[in-house]
Formats: C-alpha cells, sequence, structure tokens
C-alpha cells in the first residue's frame, strides 16, 4: 500500500475531486484519457496545473504529478482546467449534510440526550472544517491559475521586448538607407554628365527607395505595445485585488467556535441532561453563507484571471507574426544595401578602368608623335658645323628601325581596342544588372 501512488485531481469547473491510481509507467496521455471519462473534459481541453502554476510535461509520466517522500501525499493536488472555457459559472452547491447533522439543522431547538448530542455535534465540526477545507482548496487553485497567468506574462514580456528591440533596429537602419539611396542619387545626377549613366541602374536604386518605405511598415507595432501594456496593468489590478488574497478568516473563526462548543459539550458529565443545538446550526449557518460569499467572488476573481491568460494566448501568434515582418524587412533592407554597394563599386572599376586607358592612350600617342620628328632632321654634311641637339639619337642602323617604331605605334592600338572592347562589355554587363 505505501508504493501506490495516486493522484487528487481538483476539478476547477464543478470543484470535486476524483483520485486516480497510477499505474507503474503510465503516460501522461493515459491519465488524461481516465480524467476525460470521469469529467467529460476532452484531453484537448485539459490544463493540469501544479501548486506552482507548472502545467504537467506531456513527454514525462503521470507520476510527474505526486510528490516525492511520504509526508503530504495523499492532499497534495492537481488542478484541472477546462481550456474552452474563460468563465467559471461558481459558487457550486456546498458539500451535503449527514443525515444526523441534516436532522439537527431542520430543528435546531430540538432536545437530545448529551451523549447522543457529542456524536451529533461531532459530524457537524466536521462538516464546518469540511467547508472552510473546500474553500482552501479552491483558492490554491486559483493562486495557481494565477502563477500560470504570471509565467505566461512573463514571457510576452519577453517577446514583447525582443519585438520592440528589433523594431528599433529596423527603423534606425531604414533611416540609414534612405539617407544613404538620397545622397547616393544626388551625387549620381550630378555626374551624370560628364561621367557614366544607367537609367536601368537608376530606375533599381528608385525602386529600392520606395520598397524600403514598404518595409517601413514591419516597424510599425504600435497597436500591439497599446494591447500589450493594457493587458499588463489589467494584470497588475488583478494581483492588487482583494480577491487575490485568501478570504476565509471568517470561516476559520467559525471553525474554531464550532471547536469551542464541542470541547464545552464534551465537558459536560455524561448524565440524563437533555440540550438543544441552537448554538452549533447557527454556527454551520453561517459558514454556508460566508462560503457562498467568498466562493462567488474566488471564481468571478477566477474568470478575469483565465480571460486574461487566454487574450495572452491570442496575442502571443500575433507578436510571432510580427517578429517574422520585422526580419524580413531587415534582411531585404540589407540585402538592398549591399547591392547598391557593389553597384557603386562597379562603377567605380568601370571609372578607373577609363581613366587609365585615357592615359594609356595619350601616352601612346604623345610616343608616336615625337618619334618621326627626331627622325627627321638630317645630319649635317659639314664637319665643321655644330652638331644638332637630336644627332645623339641612335640612327635605324645603329639600333631601331623605322618598322620597329610602326610596330610599336600598332601594338598600342591594339592594346587600346581591347581596353576599349572591355570597358564596353563591362558597361553592358552593369546595364543587364
Amino acid at each position: 500500500v505505501l508504493f501506490l501512488q495516486i493522484v487528487h485531481i481538483l476539478n476547477m469547473t464543478s470543484a470535486k475531486i476524483v483520485s486516480f491510481l497510477l499505474h507503474p509507467e503510465e503516460s501522461l496521455h493515459s491519465l488524461q484519457n481516465r480524467i476525460e471519462f470521469e469529467t467529460g473534459i476532452s484531453s484537448g481541453n485539459q490544463e493540469l496545473l501544479l501548486e506552482t502554476g507548472i502545467c504537467l510535461d506531456p513527454r514525462k509520466p503521470a507520476s510527474q504529478c505526486v510528490i516525492d517522500g511520504v509526508r503530504g501525499w495523499d492532499s497534495y493536488m492537481v488542478y484541472l482546467f477546462d481550456k474552452s472555457k474563460t468563465v467559471y459559472d461558481g459558487p457550486f452547491a456546498s458539500r451535503s449534510l449527514s443525515d444526523c447533522v441534516n436532522y439537527i439543522v431542520q430543528d435546531s431547538k430540538i432536545q437530545l440526550p448529551i451523549p447522543q448530542l457529542r456524536k451529533v455535534w461531532a459530524e457537524a465540526v466536521h462538516y464546518v472544517i469540511g467547508l472552510k477545507e473546500d474553500y482552501s482548496r479552491l483558492f490554491q487553485g486559483q493562486r495557481a491559475a494565477m502563477l500560470s497567468l504570471l509565467r505566461y506574462n512573463a514571457n510576452l514580456i519577453k517577446m514583447k521586448n525582443n519585438m520592440v528591440s528589433a523594431s528599433q533596429q529596423l527603423k534606425a537602419k531604414l533611416e540609414f538607407f534612405h539617407q544613404s539611396i538620397r545622397l547616393d542619387l544626388e551625387r549620381y545626377s550630378d555626374q551624370m554628365a560628364y561621367g557614366i549613366s544607367s537609367e536601368k541602374m537608376l530606375k533599381a536604386w528608385k525602386e529600392m527607395e520606395e520598397k524600403a518605405s514598404q518595409c517601413a511598415q514591419a516597424e510599425d507595432i504600435g497597436h500591439l505595445d497599446e494591447q500589450i501594456m493594457a493587458l499588463h496593468t489589467e494584470i497588475v489590478e488583478l494581483q492588487k485585488s482583494p480577491y487575490a488574497r485568501r478570504q476565509g478568516e471568517v470561516m476559520e473563526t467559525l471553525e474554531q467556535r464550532a471547536i469551542d462548543l464541542y470541547k464545552q459539550l464534551k465537558a459536560r458529565p455524561p448524565d440524563h441532561a437533555y440540550s438543544d443545538s441552537t448554538d452549533m446550526v447557527k454556527i454551520i449557518v453561517q459558514t454556508v453563507q460566508s462560503q457562498d460569499r467568498v466562493l462567488k467572488e474566488l471564481f468571478g476573481h477566477l474568470s478575469k484571471l483565465l480571460g486574461c491568460k487566454q487574450k495572452i494566448i491570442d496575442l502571443l501568434p500575433e507578436i510571432e507574426v510580427a517578429l517574422n515582418n520585422i526580419k524580413e524587412a531587415d534582411n531585404s533592407v540589407m540585402q538592398m544595401q549591399g547591392k547598391r554597394q557593389r553597384e557603386i563599386w562597379h562603377l567605380l572599376k568601370i571609372a578607373c578602368t577609363q581613366s587609365s586607358s585615357r592615359s594609356l592612350v595619350s601616352s601612346s600617342l604623345e610616343g608616336t608623335a615625337s618619334t618621326p620628328a627626331a627622325t627627321s632632321f638630317p645630319q649635317s654634311s659639314s664637319g665643321n658645323t655644330a652638331p644638332h641637339p637630336l644627332s645623339s639619337l641612335a640612327a635605324p642602323e645603329d639600333g631601331e628601325s623605322f618598322a620597329d617604331v610602326i610596330r610599336e605605334n600598332v601594338n598600342y592600338l591594339e592594346l587600346f581596342s581591347s581596353i576599349l572592347q572591355e570597358v564596353r562589355q563591362e558597361q553592358n554587363c552593369m546595364m543587364v544588372s
């Protein structure tokens, strides 16, 4: 018997306890099927919470419902909620009276012998204690729901912070991109008259600017932020509410009064005296009325908790979608920035190529023009005439011939033609891209 594992499930929708003997290595899914058979709540709508507000892990066995050790194992509860409901219809009917207690409640002035009255009052005290314990268990279930809500809220705040951070980063990147592309367009327009121009590239840059403006829509998370802040305020108010704290002080006082009455009766000698149950019945009635009041407040507060939790569950997918949109817009902006920078460097390459080709051509033309001039001066036939300044140049027969000079010029011309052809090809490639 000591090794048996029994789990007690408090159904928060009906305030009733159902207990199950766990089979060795039983899965949580199997336990949920048994709970569904007993309570009518489908396994898909069951939410099983521990006292700490932690939801049971479906990957672990059903034995996770039972605490380790002997102390308190028989009073440990798992709280069952129906995820398809956010409004609970409590308070529920109080536990039923036993026959003898119901007898004195129907007629509190009836006289009974002291020995018999002791037995009846003992059951009455047990009934009053049971009412208080029923409320305590339901309050613990409400507390578990509050702790679960706070866990959901912590996850919501974390996702909200990630969303706000991503939105701010996207906004900064968009501002940088807009300023960069405006400056590039201005500088490009300034150099079109004497530099390189490409209508296709210009059109692509303007399309990038328009696309970046569309990406700015992803950073607009104001409506989600407002909903989250309003929900956060509502949760804080629920935490501050007096109904979030135990309201059973009156019931505890009545419980103590019932125990004191029973002790007074027990101290009386077992003679042939008779007595009525007016005082005990008054305590029973007050305890039932107090329980009705506190349970009405408890279930009203519980419904608000579950309503907030459902709002968080509905908001989480919207935040996930907003995060994905921000990430996609961020990637798009970075791709456009990279593409534009590659095009700028491509333009710079073409400009440098054209500049080098111009300098090469000018140097070739200068070399071609100076060579015939140097060879056109005839040598003086007079031996006593002063030598010409260019007479020191090597004669054709001493070194380079006129044919070599012409061949060199032809080589320069071919090189220049190939450079021009390469530039045209790069310009065409840029136009196509």
